[in-house]
C-alpha cells in the first residue's frame, strides 16, 4: 500500500502519535498517559529523525490529536467506516487542511497539508487527517487496524501483501501465538 511517500509518512505519524501519546495497554502490560512533550517528540523523531523538541503545550495539544486519531482506528477496526470518514472530516474542516507544494531539506516538491495559520499541532493534525482520508477513500480501508492481542490497543496500518494483519507488532503476535500453543499442549 505505497500511495506516495509523503502520505505514508504521515500516515506513520499518525500510528506513533496515537501509540506514543494515548494511555491504555501495550503488549499485556498496562500504557499509562506519558508525559505529551517528550513522548510526541520521541513519536515525531521516530519517523523524522532531526524533529526539534516539542514544547509542553504542543505535547498538549499533539495527545489531543492523538486521542482523535485513535478514534479513526478504533471505528475502522469496529468496521464503521463511516464513523472514521466523519471523524476524519471533521479534523480537515477543523484545521482548514489544504494542499501545497512544498520542498524542505533537499528534497524534491512533495505535497504537504497544513492549515491557514495554524500551531505545529494543528498541521500535524491536518497532515495525518488528510493521510488517513486518503487511505479511507481506497478499497484499502480495512489497513487501518487496533492490535487484536488481549491486553493491547495499539494501532497499526497493514502494509502486508494479503492484508491479514492482526497485530501491532511482532511482540504482541508471539504473544498470542505462544498462548495459544501452551494452550493446545496443556489440553
Amino acid at each position: 500500500m505505497d500511495y506516495n511517500s509523503h502520505t505514508d509518512t504521515v500516515v506513520r505519524v499518525a500510528v506513533t502519535l496515537v501509540n506514543e501519546l494515548t494511555p491504555g495497554e501495550r503488549r499485556g502490560r498496562a500504557f499509562p498517559s506519558p508525559e505529551p512533550a517528550a513522548a510526541a517528540g520521541a513519536a515525531l523523531r521516530s519517523v523524522y529523525p532531526a524533529y526539534r523538541e516539542v514544547t509542553e503545550a504542543e505535547g498538549a495539544e499533539l495527545a489531543d490529536v492523538a486521542a482523535r486519531l485513535r478514534a479513526v482506528f478504533a471505528a475502522v477496526a469496529a468496521d464503521d467506516i463511516d464513523r472514521a470518514a466523519t471523524l476524519v472530516n471533521a479534523l480537515l474542516d477543523e484545521t482548514h487542511a489544504r494542499p501545497m507544494l512544498e520542498r524542505h531539506d533537499g528534497e524534491p516538491w512533495h505535497l504537504h497539508f497544513h492549515g491557514r495559520d495554524g500551531t505545529m499541532a494543528t498541521d500535524w493534525a491536518a497532515s495525518c487527517a488528510t493521510g488517513l482520508a486518503i487511505v479511507l477513500g481506497t478499497e484499502f480501508c480495512d489497513r487501518l487496524g487496533v492490535c487484536t492481542a488481549p491486553h493491547c490497543d495499539r494501532v497499526y496500518v497493514d502494509v502486508s501483501r494479503n492484508g491479514t494483519r492482526r497485530f501491532c507488532s511482532t511482540a504482541c503476535q508471539n504473544r498470542v501465538k505462544t498462548a495459544a500453543f501452551r494452550a493446545r499442549v496443556k489440553g
